[in-house]
């Protein structure tokens, strides 16, 4: 078992930046592949970034390409988001999750069986 708990998110005008994190216990994070989705109000969940359990294969959305990007500490047990050049867009609740394996190519919240609980981003404009 897995527990994540996502932390960062807050207000930010347009044009900001943001850090989130995702620290896990439980069990060690390098064993997992790790990605981020959010969710807007009255939208469906959606995938932002993804990264691998190395570290050495990433994939992100094309609405956050050149903007975010994800990266992991495997000894600190942690995953990050850095989010530039926020956009009212991107107000949502971000979620961190993990998988034992989401195979190749963008992978889908149901690939992953962990989740944490959110932290709200919000971007005025």
């Amino acid at each position: 078992q897995v527990q994540l708990v996502e932390s960062g998110g807050g207000l930010v005008q347009a044009g900001g930046s943001l850090r989130l994190s995702c620290a896990a216990s439980g069990r060690t994070l390098s064993s997992y592949d790790m990605g981020w989705f959010r969710q807007a109000p009255g939208k469906e969940r959606e995938f932002v970034f993804a990264i691998s359990r190395s570290g050495s294969t990433t994939y992100y959305a094309d609405s956050v390409k050149g903007r975010f990007t994800i990266s992991r500490d495997n000894a600190k047990n942690t995953v990050y988001l850095q989010m530039n050049s926020l956009k009212p867009e991107d107000t949502a609740v971000y979620y961190c999750a993990a998988a034992r394996s989401t195979g190749w190519g963008i992978p889908r919240s149901t690939d992953y069986e962990y989740w944490g609980q959110g932290t709200q981003v919000t971007v005025s404009s």
